[in-house]
């Protein structure tokens, strides 16, 4: 259970993704239980999060269509039984950095403040826009 801006988000059922939560084409990940579609590769390039943003409005693969996720989204992708490394399945989105990831969801706290999705432990923060962290698109 993750907590974002005063409400409880539950993370990927609190285990393992099941055999069969995802299935993967061309670098492109579908999420079979929410039904969102993932970019699988995280770039190795940190954005600020407005060039995260316009990184994924330009991202061509698959098609496009792609965007910044909200942090409920990216949350999602959270795998809480991992017990060391990203806490992702990492089948699915193999050498995912443990570092933060950007979501399009602003920040109550403060002006210039966004949450992002810690996959070292699983958590979201805030963070300031300006800050470098990783993306993951999503559409």
């Amino acid at each position: 259970m993750v907590v974002v801006a005063g409400l409880a988000i539950a993370v990927a059922g609190g285990a393992a993704a099941p055999i069969g939560r995802y299935t993967i084409d061309h670098g492109v990940v579908t999420d079979l239980k929410t039904k969102l579609t993932w970019q699988q590769a995280t770039p190795s390039t940190t954005y600020t999060q407005a060039a995260a943003a316009s990184a994924c409005a330009t991202l061509s693969l698959n098609g496009g269509g792609w965007r910044l996720p909200t942090v409920k989204e990216l949350v999602t992708l959270v795998d809480v039984s991992v017990a060391s490394g990203p806490t992702i399945d990492s089948t699915a989105f193999p050498e995912t950095p443990s570092g933060p990831f950007w979501s399009s969801t602003p920040s109550a706290e403060a002006a210039g403040v966004a949450w992002a999705v810690y996959f070292s432990g699983g958590n979201a923060y805030s963070d300031e826009v300006s800050n470098s962290d990783y993306v993951r698109c999503v559409r």
